[in-house]
This record gives structure tokens, sequence and C-alpha cells, in this order.
């Protein structure tokens, strides 16, 4: 059982209500568990296009959506913060000293293969005990 546990969200998967599942099913009595989705403002000749408003719209839209996943679960902090993914992830954790991370991971393709998934990004550097939850096929 785990007393601090990052649950970092793409809010775009399904498999979100299982990691909160595997996460709740680890966390030791008055243990807490933060779930965390990181907003990805775009990069490079894209941003350039896109106004002050729009990253903020979509961070708002983020923070609703992470709200909506989360709510109903005891004990669950919720926050949405700025960065690249496995990144912010790795040094989230290591800041708020977490001793445990589950993240969801979709089946692997070839680019992970070739690139890496953020999962896999997650269990390669991060310096506290990883479950990787892997979505079923369907």
């Amino acid at each position: 059982m785990y007393q601090k546990i990052l649950v970092p969200l793409a809010l775009d998967h399904g498999i979100s209500p299982q990691t909160l599942a595997a996460a709740q099913a680890l966390c030791a009595p008055g243990g807490q568990i933060t779930a965390l989705h990181v907003y990805e403002i775009p990069r490079g000749t894209v941003s350039t296009y896109l106004r002050e408003d729009a990253i903020e719209f979509g961070l708002d839209a983020a923070k609703k959506l992470l709200a909506e996943k989360t709510s109903g679960i005891d004990g669950m902090h919720a926050e949405v913060i700025k960065g690249h993914a496995y990144r912010a992830i790795i040094e989230y954790a290591d800041n708020g000293q977490f001793d445990c991370i589950v993240i969801g991971s979709h089946k692997p393709g070839v680019s992970d293969f070739l690139m890496g998934s953020t999962a896999a990004k997650v269990v390669r550097h991060a310096a506290c005990a990883v479950h990787v939850h892997r979505a079923r096929e369907a």
C-alpha cells in the first residue's frame, strides 16, 4: 500500500476510471491520491497562430473535464499543470515526494517503439514505484 499516489491522466483516453480505481486499490488507508493532467501548449509554428485566449480556453476545458472524471471520489485531489507530459509528470512526482505513480497506457504502436509512449518514459525515469494500467483491447 502507498501513502501518496500520483495518477497522470490523458483526458482523451477512455481508461481513466480504471486507472483511478487501480490507484484507489493501491492506496493505504488515510493515503492521498492526486489526479494530474499535463496540458501541453502547442509549440513551434502552431503557437504563432494561437491567441492567448485560445490557450486559456483549452486549459479551462481541461480543468473542467478532469473535475468531471474525478468527481465523487473521496479524498481525490485534481490538478492541471502546463508542460511536456512525461517531464512534467516526473518533476511533479519528485517535487511532491510521491511514492507511487499509477499511469494508464494504450496498446503500443510502431511509433511508441521508435519514440516511446509517455507511460514508457515515466517508467524509465521515475524515482518511485510505477504501476502501468494497460487498456484492454476491444
